[in-house]
């Protein structure tokens, strides 16, 4: 591999063509880019300059592979928007001596444990949180903290292992859902966290931070269904969202306590009867393509912000837009065999406001709902649109969808 004429970004992870792909199509417009990833690229071979193979959960894997990208190329910054590789991306950072958070508070990030600890050592409203190894913890915990409450993987993402449990008798098969999901968790926390439910609809915040100074840059509005689990099926950024000033202080505030002081992050809070309150902060781009929408709805380039922050620079935070972006992510009815999916009502030719129809299943394809399955065996396809208002874009989303047909046989 020749030696590039400008310094490469190292990217780490996060190489979902579909829901990280305009990621990299967004950082490899500005900086040559170098992967690290489990596997040689595929899909963006031509917009890679070079790679490494290397576990991207494993630190000392992925410091390997970025010395040797180092030895033949000079290095401008390290990124990721993958959760689970965030540590192990702040231990190379480090080590090549370029911008990028702590090891300490990207363990906080992922760790929930240490989240809640810290949000309460420094006045974040956030959730009375207990950490728990077993059942009889775990009803000990509840009971103190009264019903209902969530039960959810100490350091997990995507809503995967997280439940919400209303009654003692329900406890049991919350416990083994949870616990279960507590299994497949990253190894910067452990246990099952017991915790206050917050009532009252759910948000985020899309956040950049450099040099430990925090922009808050967009709400996003969360659509969760499948009750008593906690699946994200749709999201809207206005750009004028009249939310954005009452809830930017305490992001900046959340964000500030976990000792984060470079990049974007996803901060997620509830808005409640006593004000909003934090649930996370995820220290990446959100997933869901809800970059894509903040770029749609402002002109802001996430991926690229991301980008200039690694290496060092000030980033454009100008907006260029001002519109409404949504997406709609499509279920099937039940568990089973896909068998149909149509979508009937696309105009032809398809209008400039729809932005996005992908599927993500082919017809004779399993598809299963929680419990048993989660966002990766459930999803069928997705939808994103743009409009003048969030009414507009709810309205031709759900135009839309009037026109779906999912069917499967069981």
């Amino acid at each position: 591999m020749s030696r590039s004429a400008q310094p490469l970004l190292i990217v780490v992870g996060g190489t979902n063509p579909v829901f990280r792909g305009y990621c990299i199509e967004q950082t490899a417009a500005a900086y040559p880019i170098a992967l690290i990833d489990t596997k040689p690229p595929t899909w963006q071979q031509h917009l890679v300059v070079d790679h490494e193979v290397a576990d991207t959960c494993d630190p000392t894997a992925v410091v390997a592979a970025g010395l040797a990208l180092a030895a033949r190329h000079s290095i401008a910054g390290v990124v990721t928007w993958d959760e689970y590789t965030l540590v192990a991306t702040a231990e190379l950072a480090t080590r090549l001596g370029l911008p990028g958070n702590s090891t300490v508070a990207m363990t906080a990030c992922r760790d929930k444990a240490t989240s809640r600890r810290l949000f309460a050592e420094h006045g974040v409203p956030s959730a009375a949180s207990t950490r728990v190894d077993t059942l009889a913890e775990a009803t000990t915990a509840a009971v103190r903290t009264g019903f209902p409450v969530v039960l959810k993987p100490s350091s997990h993402a995507a809503s995967i292992g997280v439940i919400r449990v209303d009654t003692p008798e329900l406890l049991p098969t919350a416990w083994e859902f949870a616990s279960a999901g507590a299994g497949e968790q990253g190894p910067e926390g452990s246990g099952v966290l017991v915790e206050e439910y917050l009532s009252g609809p759910e948000i985020s915040v899309e956040c950049v931070t450099r040099h430990g100074v925090t922009t808050a840059l967009a709400v996003t509005r969360k659509e969760v269904a499948f009750p008593p689990y906690f699946e994200e099926v749709g999201h809207t950024v206005d750009a004028g969202d009249p939310l954005l000033p009452e809830v930017a202080p305490i992001a900046v505030q959340a964000v500030r306590a976990l000792g984060v002081t470079d990049g974007v992050q996803h901060v997620e809070m509830r808005l409640t009867a006593s004000g909003p309150r934090i649930i996370e902060v995820n220290s990446r781009i959100a997933g869901d393509l809800i970059g894509k929408l903040v770029r749609l709805a402002t002109g802001l380039d996430l991926p690229r912000i991301a980008a200039d922050v690694a290496c060092g620079r000030t980033p454009d935070l100008t907006r260029t837009a001002h519109a409404t972006a949504a997406i709609k992510i499509l279920y099937p009815p039940a568990t089973g065999i896909l068998s149909v999916r149509d979508l009937a009502v696309v105009p032809d030719p398809r209008p400039l406001w729809l932005h996005q129809l992908t599927w993500l299943r082919d017809v004779g394809e399993r598809v299963v709902l929680p419990p048993a399955g989660d966002y990766r065996t459930a999803r069928v396809g997705l939808l994103i649109v743009t409009a003048d208002s969030p009414a507009a874009a709810r309205n031709r989303l759900s135009s839309l969808a009037g026109g779906l047909t999912l069917s499967v046989t069981p």
